[in-house]
């Protein structure tokens, strides 16, 4: 016998309390599974890199004056830093794209904001020179990307044109200043005239060695400033030769360099005055010979030759390369691991994420040891204050430097009390 029918009010309303309660069981159960910890820890967010690919760009001088010292040199490099750390990061490919800027910083800006708007370029690395590195720097600011420059040497890029996006990697002027001109002036050198290269870097470099000169108890009685890749140098070495300065400075680089120190040598210029090669590579001692070049002072952050890991690895670029590497390849080489490792470590190539944690890590490799990024974007690192070998004293090929100090990096760059940079906090 069935039970008689309940009203059809009630049986409305335990239908509701039944969904009711099916719901809150639900609920729980959903937030109890939200909950619970995977076995390596809490649940981590989804790994997150822009166009499923990690893109760098190297802005560089392919057929100038410094296409020697960066170059085809800075794209194997690159991709050698690419092959070390195992050619994917967070299980995207990681592509290596470069163009020539023909020193020429309009150029630059435009390559810099077409791979940052057109291209989903990541970072960019090198840019080799200081207007087109200014330029470029300029972009990366306003496209909120990443720029580590082991290429140019303006002090400005962590100044008055620092930026909260930007590194500057393997050296400056203040460095170069810094180091080879208390050298200089410690052996008597105490008059100075200027070689400078007509652009941002020469004048950077001009500007900071001469503080460092008139500091150290030196003086400066002129300068002349020539064009970039200038191919007679006669007109200024006559005025420098004019001055009966003891000390010859080259503030420029790269091609300008080697053909301003044969020159000289050809006007007979050495034996009475000193040259002093503010920014000389490694590649323009081999190009001069240690017959010219002989005794030179000068500053570097790399040499190949300073022990079995730099030995190992630069042998690796020269069997690709021909040739060993210099302080800027080998830094363009640290900086590509240090943000590939800062995109690992942080599951996003998102800049400000992986700009904190590069900021908060040391670096180590074969080109620094806990070398760090300061707030300006100064990588800080030690530098070397190097002699040219005589020709007698070199024992095998690309044997061309002995060391006479190590500078650590507080006395080598400029410190933040005296930064311009508007980044850093002043007490």
């Amino acid at each position: 016998m069935h039970e008689p029918s309940q009203p059809l009010a009630e049986r409305v309303r335990r239908f509701r309390k039944t969904l009711i309660h099916t719901a809150l069981a639900s609920l729980g159960a959903f937030a109890f599974c939200a909950n619970i910890p995977h076995a390596a820890g809490q649940a981590a967010a989804p790994a997150k890199v822009s166009g499923d690919v990690v893109k760098i760009g190297l802005l560089l001088d392919m057929a100038g004056v410094y296409a020697d010292v960066t170059g085809e040199g800075s794209v194997t490099v690159a991709r050698m830093a690419v092959e070390d750390f195992g050619g994917k990061v967070l299980g995207k490919n990681i592509e290596i794209v470069y163009a020539d800027h023909q020193n020429k910083a309009d150029i630059a800006a435009a390559k810099a904001r077409e791979w940052f708007d057109a291209q989903q370029v990541d970072m960019i690395a090198d840019v080799a020179a200081s207007a087109t590195a200014l330029a470029a720097a300029n972009v990366a600011k306003e496209k909120n990307r990443i720029i580590m420059m082991s290429g140019p040497g303006t002090s400005r890029l962590t100044n008055e044109n620092c930026s909260a996006v930007s590194v500057h990697y393997a050296w400056d002027t203040v460095a170069l200043a810094n180091v080879t001109g208390r050298g200089v002036i410690k052996n008597g050198g105490d008059s100075w005239f200027f070689l400078t290269a007509d652009y941002a870097f020469g004048h950077s470099l001009e500007k900071d060695a001469t503080e460092v000169i008139k500091a150290a108890g030196g003086k400066v009685v002129g300068s002349v400033r020539h064009p970039l890749a200038t191919t007679d140098f006669s007109s200024f070495l006559l005025q420098a030769q004019a001055s009966k300065a003891k000390v010859v400075a080259l503030a420029n680089a790269g091609g300008d360099t080697v053909n301003s120190i044969k020159a000289a040598h050809e006007f007979g210029l050495t034996p009475k005055q000193m040259l002093a090669g503010l920014l000389v590579f490694i590649n323009d001692v081999h190009a001069l010979g240690l017959q010219t070049a002989q005794n030179m002072v000068l500053t570097e952050s790399f040499y190949w030759d300073m022990n079995d890991e730099t030995r190992k690895w630069s042998k690796r670029f020269f069997d690709k390369a021909r040739k060993m590497p210099n302080m800027i390849q080998a830094g363009t080489y640290s900086s590509i691991l240090h943000y590939l490792n800062g995109v690992k470590a942080t599951g996003t190539d998102d800049t400000a994420t992986v700009m904190a944690w590069m900021k908060a890590n040391p670096i180590n490799d074969v080109f620094v040891k806990n070398g760090r990024i300061r707030e300006d974007g100064r990588m800080m690192r030690e530098m070397y204050l190097f002699q040219v070998k005589k020709p007698s004293e070199s024992k095998y090929a690309w044997d061309y430097y002995k060391l006479l100090a190590t500078i650590p990096a507080d006395e080598a760059y400029l410190p933040l009390s005296k930064s311009t940079c508007p980044l850093v906090k002043k007490s």
